[in-house]
C-alpha cells in the first residue's frame, strides 16, 4: 500500500510522468482532435501512454485531462462531457497505476481570460475548476496539479476550488518566460509567496522553455518557501529533420537537469511538453541516484566523497586545446573520408598539411549515400601515420546512446582527443535505404562527453578513469531560425562544449551580428573558429548558396565568381574572396576551419596564406 502522497515527497524525491499530448500525437492523434475526449472514444490508446511511463519509472500519473474544462471542451462542442471526460480520465489513469502508484488529477487553464482582463468573472472561474476537479477526485486521484498557469488570479482560484471540492493535496505549477517570469510578470519570489500563503501543498514550475530557465527560477523560489517544490520543463523546443521531430533536450541533458532541480529542493520532478517514456527512465535514474545518496546519508552520517573527477582544464586535453588557450589562432583543413578502403590520398594529403604548418585535420561524418570509411578509422590513421592531430565530427545519427560511449571510449583509448559533437543530417538520398536513429543530438551528446571527462557514464556510474576530450559544437551564424540556434548554442555551452566551428562564413557582419548576440545574452563566450571555404566556379557557388543547409552567399560574391572564367581563373578568384574573408574575420574568432574542395588541401593552405607565416608552393595535392 502506497504512503501518502505528502508523506511519499519527505521520504525523498519521486517521479512524475511525461507529456500526453506528445505521445498521443506521435500515435497519429492530430492536434485539432480533443485529447481529452480520447478518455471516452480510446481509453485504450490513453492507457497505453499512461503504462509506458510506468515501464519508465514514473510514480505519479496525470489524468488526460489537461483541458478537461467547460471552456476548453466547448471548442469541440463536449461543454456537457466534463464530468464523464474527467471521471473516465482519472478512472484510466487509476487502472494503470494501481495500488503502488499515485494518480495526479491534472487541471490546465480555462483557456479564457478572466477579470480584470477578460470578461470571465473569478466565480465563473472557480465554478468551472470546481466542476472538473469534483469529477477527478470522484475517479480516483491521490493529488490534484494545477499546472501551466500564466495568471497567478486563476491560480488562485484553482486552488480555492481544490480546498473547496476535497481534502486532496494540491501541486500548483506556474509557467515562466525566458526572463524567469510568468508572462502576466510576476517573478519567482512573487508567485510563491502567494500560493504559500494560500495553501498550496507543493509550489512548481512545469512547461515554460526548457530546464534551464526553470533551473534559475525554482532556485529563486526555494529562497522564500518551505513549501515543497516540484519541476516538470519542457523537453525545450523541437526541430525538424528530415520528417522527425527531435526535441532540443535529450534525454541525458533533462535527467541532468532533474539532478540540480533536486539539489535545488525540488521534490517532485518530470517532465512537460516534448517529454517521452526516454526522458522519464534518465530522470528516474538521476533521481534514483540522489535519493539513495540522500537514505545512505541520513543513515550513515556525511557522504562518501564524490566519484566523479574534475575535468581537466581545455588546454591540457589536446593540442588543439592547447593552442586555443595560448591565442595561436590554429588553422584546421577538411579531409573527407574516402570512398571504399584505400586512405592513401587522405594520408599523403594530411601529410602535407602537417608539413606546411597546419595544426589539425577536420574529419566530417558525412550522410551522403555512399560507402565511405569510417571518420573514426581515418581520424587514428591519420593521427599515426601523418603525425597530425585529428578532429572526428562524431555524428548521433544511426547510434544509440551504448554504441555512443562505446565508441568515445574506444577512440579515446586509440589516442583521439578532439571530438566535434553533431546531431548528423539524416540519409535522405542514397543509393539505398538507410534508417536515421537519433537517440540523441548534439546537446545530448555533448552531456555524455562531459560525463566521460569526469569518469561517469550516462546514468552517473563510474568508469574507473575519466577521459579528457577537447568538446566541439557546430555554430550557424546563417540560421534561418536565429533564435533557435542561439538557444541551442546556449545549451551546447551550458553542457560542456569547449569551443565551437561555424558553418563557412561569407557574410562576415552577419558573424560579427551573431557574436556580439552571444556576449549581450550572457552565453559563456567558448572560442569559435569561422569555417571557411574557397570557392571554386560560379557553378559551385551557386550550388552551395541554394542547395547547402546553413550556407547563404552574398550577391557581390555571386557576381564576381560569374564573371571569371572557369578553371584556374575561377579557382584563383575564390582563393581571394576565402583570403578576403579569413582577413576580415581575424579579429572576431579564434582560429579557422579552412574546406578543401574536392580534395585540394593546397587551396586550402593557399587560403590560410592571409594569415602569414604559412607559405605553400604549387602542388597537385
Amino acid at each position: 500500500m502506497r504512503e501518502p502522497f505528502l508523506k511519499k515527497l519527505d521520504l525523498g524525491p519521486i517521479v512524475c510522468d511525461g507529456a500526453m499530448g506528445t505521445m498521443l500525437y506521435a500515435k497519429g492523434v492530430p492536434y485539432s482532435h480533443s485529447f481529452e475526449d480520447l478518455n471516452l472514444s480510446r481509453p485504450q490508446l490513453v492507457k497505453e501512454v499512461h503504462l509506458a511511463y510506468v515501464k519508465a519509472g514514473a510514480e505519479v500519473l496525470e489524468t488526460n485531462t489537461f483541458g478537461g474544462n467547460r471552456f476548453r471542451l466547448a471548442q469541440f462542442d463536449l461543454a456537457e462531457k466534463v464530468r464523464e471526460i474527467n471521471l473516465a480520465g482519472a478512472r484510466l489513469a487509476r487502472e494503470v497505476a494501481g495500488d503502488e502508484l499515485y494518480v495526479a488529477g491534472s487541471v490546465g487553464p480555462l483557456g479564457v481570460p478572466i477579470e480584470p482582463l477578460g470578461p470571465t468573472s473569478l466565480e465563473d472561474a472557480r465554478e468551472a475548476f470546481r466542476e472538473q476537479i469534483a469529477a477527478l477526485a470522484e475517479g480516483g486521484a491521490d493529488v490534484i496539479i494545477v499546472e501551466t498557469m500564466m495568471d497567478i488570479r486563476e491560480a488562485r482560484q484553482a486552488l480555492a476550488a481544490a480546498r473547496e471540492i476535497c481534502k486532496l493535496p494540491v501541486i500548483v505549477q506556474m509557467t515562466v518566460a525566458e526572463d524567469g517570469n510568468t508572462p502576466e510578470g510576476n517573478s519567482p519570489e512573487d508567485f510563491t509567496r502567494q500560493l504559500d500563503a494560500w495553501g498550496a501543498d507543493v509550489i512548481g514550475i512545469n512547461c515554460s522553455v526548457g530546464p534551464a530557465i526553470v533551473l534559475d527560477a525554482l532556485e529563486r523560489m526555494a529562497a522564500v518557501t518551505a513549501k515543497k517544490l516540484s519541476a516538470q520543463p519542457n523537453a525545450g523546443l523541437p526541430q525538424t529533420i528530415g520528417g522527425r521531430t527531435i526535441y532540443v533536450c535529450s534525454p541525458e541533458y533533462m535527467a541532468g537537469y532533474a539532478r540540480r532541480f533536486i539539489e535545488a529542493g525540488a521534490r517532485l520532478v518530470g517532465g512537460c511538453c516534448g517529454t517521452t517514456p526516454d526522458h522519464i527512465r534518465a530522470i528516474k535514474a538521476a533521481a534514483r541516484s540522489l535519493r539513495l545518496k540522500t537514505a545512505k546519508i541520513s543513515a550513515e552520517g556525511p557522504a562518501p566523497p564524490a566519484t566523479a573527477f574534475p575535468p581537466k582544464p581545455a588546454e591540457a586535453r589536446s593540442g588543439l586545446g592547447a593552442k586555443l588557450a595560448h591565442s595561436e589562432f590554429p588553422v584546421l583543413v577538411e579531409i573527407v573520408p574516402p570512398k571504399g578502403p584505400d586512405p592513401t590520398r587522405e594520408i599523403e594529403a594530411a601529410q602535407y598539411l602537417a608539413q606546411h604548418g597546419a595544426d589539425a585535420v577536420n574529419i566530417p561524418d558525412g550522410s551522403a549515400g555512399t560507402a565511405r570509411m569510417s571518420a573514426q578509422t581515418l581520424a587514428v590513421m591519420l593521427q599515426q601515420r601523418a603525425g597530425i592531430e585529428p578532429v572526428l565530427h562524431y555524428s548521433c545519427r544511426g547510434r544509440n546512446v551504448l554504441t555512443i560511449q562505446s565508441d568515445l571510449l574506444g577512440d579515446y583509448a586509440l589516442g583521439i582527443r578532439n571530438i566535434l559533437a553533431i546531431t548528423g543530417n539524416p540519409p535522405s538520398i542514397a543509393n539505398y535505404p538507410a534508417t536515421p536513429v537519433y537517440d540523441v543530438d548534439s546537446i545530448g551528446l555533448v552531456n555524455v562527453l562531459n560525463n566521460l571527462n569526469r569518469g561517469l557514464d550516462v546514468g552517473g556510474n563510474p568508469l574507473g578513469m575519466p577521459t579528457s576530450f577537447l568538446i566541439g559544437v557546430n555554430l550557424n551564424p546563417q540560421a534561418v531560425n536565429l533564435d533557435e540556434e542561439v538557444r541551442r548554442f546556449r545549451y551546447k555551452v551550458e553542457a560542456g562544449a569547449d569551443f565551437a566551428v561555424t558553418r563557412p562564413v561569407f557574410d562576415v557582419d552577419r558573424l560579427a551580428g551573431v557574436l556580439a548576440r552571444l556576449d549581450r545574452e550572457g552565453i559563456r563566450r567558448i572560442p569559435v573558429l569561422a569555417g571557411i571555404s574557397p570557392l571554386v566556379s560560379f557553378r559551385n557557388a551557386e550550388f552551395m548558396n541554394n542547395e547547402v543547409p546553413g550556407v547563404a552567399i552574398p550577391a557581390e560574391i555571386l557576381e564576381r565568381m560569374r564573371k571569371v572564367e572557369t578553371g584556374d581563373a575561377a579557382r584563383a578568384e575564390g582563393v581571394r574572396i576565402a583570403q578576403e574573408i579569413l582577413g576580415s574575420v581575424r579579429e572576431l574568432v579564434q582560429g579557422v576551419q579552412i574546406a578543401a574542395p574536392f580534395g585540394r588541401v593546397s587551396l586550402a593552405m593557399e587560403v590560410a596564406e592571409a594569415l602569414g607565416g604559412r607559405r605553400v608552393t604549387a602542388s597537385s595535392v
